[in-house]
């Protein structure tokens, strides 16, 4: 090989190295398949990877939930992105909870990104017309499902407003309550997800529904935060709706790169709007949700700085 092909051979190894480390990829860990905060996994890798014009590449994989989310922050490094409330974060720091017993040092290390759309709750009655109010389950057949946020979280209500003994709980999954509305086997059902959610937007489709609200004694007394789902986000929905809602974050380690962390948080938010234009659920997350985020990954909070972002630090 002559000494002019051996510089361009050269030149070419060290071009190619560097595209290799300019990519960087990493694993996004949200929902099961199937699930809306699942989509939303597949949408922010879709806007990420357009946003950072390919240098940041998110592979979405699937989960069984939240505390599984944090749970694997021990067996990774800095390419784990993940969801989970920050409540969760919190109690696997202390070791409570669903942690009690499985305590790791990793915990400490999880520092938040950027807030994604939030757990709200739905109250959803068959009609249209009549009564808003939580009252108006009274007397009612209601699904809550299994084992959910919402299910936990809706018997919750119920024992908190005196309502336990007022209504009728079907044994039934979640999944078949759009056909046991219309099919007249419940007369409502309560679910927790980002809004639109997927169920409700079908069930007000197809006959109708009303989703109640909650005065701001009730919500205060829930001790979640308050959550209003705008006018006009469901069919017949012509007005506000007062509810509540677990706020999710996207989190990663101190092992991440700073300039990593502060990439991706930018090219959430340069792509937000554009995200919300054909899925409006993330219409529903704003920089006002930042300062209550909790810690910040240093990469993070140099995007918000510069942004001019109000943050807890």
């Amino acid at each position: 090989m002559m000494n002019w092909q051996r510089a361009a051979f050269a030149g070419a190894m060290i071009l190619a190295a560097g595209s290799v480390q300019a990519e960087t990829r990493l694993t996004y860990k949200s929902a099961k398949t199937g699930t809306s905060y699942y989509q939303m996994g597949v949408e922010l890798s879709e806007a990420v990877k357009s946003a950072t014009e390919g240098d940041i590449t998110m592979t979405v994989e699937e989960s069984q939930g939240s505390v599984q989310n944090v749970m694997e922050v021990r067996a990774r490094g800095g390419d784990y992105v993940f969801t989970a409330p920050p409540s969760l974060v919190s109690a696997a720091e202390a070791g409570t909870g669903p942690f009690e017993g499985k305590g790791d040092a990793k915990f400490s290390q999880i520092r938040a990104l950027f807030p994604i759309p939030s757990l709200t709750m739905h109250f959803v009655l068959a009609g249209s017309d009549g009564p808003t109010a939580l009252e108006a389950l009274e007397g009612k057949k209601i699904l809550l499902g299994k084992g959910s946020f919402g299910a936990t979280e809706g018997q919750k209500y119920l024992d908190l407003f005196g309502l336990t003994d007022k209504v009728s709980i079907a044994d039934a999954e979640l999944s078949n309550a759009g056909d046991a509305l219309k099919n007249g086997q419940i007369d409502g059902f309560v679910t927790a997800g980002s809004y639109p959610a997927p169920n409700v937007v079908e069930a007000a489709a197809s006959q109708g529904v009303r989703i109640l609200s909650m005065s701001d004694e009730q919500i205060d007394e829930t001790g979640q935060a308050k959550v209003i789902i705008p006018a006009g986000t469901y069919p017949g929905q012509d007005a506000d709706i007062a509810t509540t809602g677990l706020p999710v974050v996207a989190f990663a380690t101190t092992e991440m790169q700073d300039d990593t962390a502060y990439a991706l948080t930018r090219a959430f938010w340069t792509q937000r709007d554009r995200m919300a234009q054909t899925a409006p659920w993330w219409g529903g997350v704003s920089t006002d949700q930042v300062a209550d985020l909790g810690t910040l990954h240093p990469g993070a909070a140099r995007y918000y700085d510069e942004a001019g972002v109000a943050t807890a630090e």
